[in-house]
């Protein structure tokens, strides 16, 4: 077993840092709100540092999961980053959604200091982290994602490397994509069953086994039409994903139509006020249409 340093607490992190603890890792953990640290002592054991630096230190391998490239870049870099706690030799993973445009510049920084860098984005959401059960899409090279896969392996279902740094955040944006769309047709598909007067589970018990089909459908269509939206990832982060996936697709000429549509749609459900509501919450906004 490893000495780990995790970075960051939130929804997904805190459970993931405490799989770790399980799988018989020694681990320190950083947050910027130092009671959330606290906190997670308590519950896992392990020790809590001050700074991302003093948590490094020491650490075979670094992991990250944070809000947005700011974040990362803050934790990474300057005197209290954790970059400049790490010896050359170390690995720093990174399971934040963040930018692959942030992944390279930080690779390219982390090499020169001899540290291996693995951009880990993943899939699955808090309910995933908890059980794990996560999807991680992998960036690094190949000699650094061997090293990454055993650690990641204690809150992950499934693990891949996609390429080279940046590629796993490329990954991501392509799941991201992919949501965005199914979770519009999946909404209007129960918008428009409700609507002509038919019982929505009942076309999707008869019609999830067939083409269209899919994940999002089994598992998210009662929750719909009963109007509860606490069941995943909250929709504010759903637009700081697709703001990642515009930017990218600008940047290598990708057209994105459906997807940019489908955010200014989340933009709606947030004057809603439905910000925390989860990426479900497409189907409210028909709903209040009428």
């Amino acid at each position: 077993m490893a000495r780990l340093a995790f970075l960051g607490l939130g929804v997904m992190g805190f459970p993931m840092a405490g799989h770790l603890v399980r799988a018989g890792h020694e681990v320190t953990v950083y947050n910027r709100t130092p009671a959330r640290a606290a906190a997670w002592v308590a519950q896992h054991g392990g020790r809590s540092a001050p700074t991302p630096r003093a948590a490094a230190e020491g650490a075979e391998v670094v992991l990250s999961c944070v809000g947005n490239d700011d974040d990362l870049a803050a934790v990474c870099r300057g005197t209290d980053g954790a970059f400049a706690g790490m010896a050359a030799g170390t690995l720093f993973i990174d399971h934040t959604t963040v930018s692959a445009r942030i992944t390279r510049a930080l690779h390219a920084e982390a090499a020169s200091q001899g540290i291996g860098l693995v951009d880990a984005p993943v899939s699955g959401g808090q309910a995933g982290a908890e059980k794990g059960q996560l999807v991680v899409m992998c960036g690094g090279l190949d000699a650094d994602y061997a090293r990454a896969e055993p650690v990641i392996a204690a809150y992950a279902k499934a693990c891949r490397r996609m390429g080279d740094p940046g590629a796993g955040q490329l990954a991501k944006m392509v799941n991201q994509i992919c949501i965005a769309g199914l979770m519009q047709g999946l909404s209007e598909a129960l918008h428009f069953a409700t609507r002509a007067g038919l019982d929505g589970r009942a076309v999707v018990d008869v019609i999830q086994g067939g083409a269209a089909g899919s994940w999002q459908m089994v598992n998210r269509h009662a929750t719909m039409l009963d109007g509860h939206f606490t069941h995943g990832f909250a929709v504010d982060w759903m637009r700081k994903d697709l703001g990642i996936c515009l930017d990218t697709a600008d940047e290598i000429g990708a057209s994105l139509p459906v997807t940019a549509l489908v955010d200014q749609f989340y933009k709606d459900v947030q004057k809603m006020g439905g910000g925390r509501w989860d990426t479900s919450s497409l189907y409210a906004r028909l709903q209040a249409l009428d």
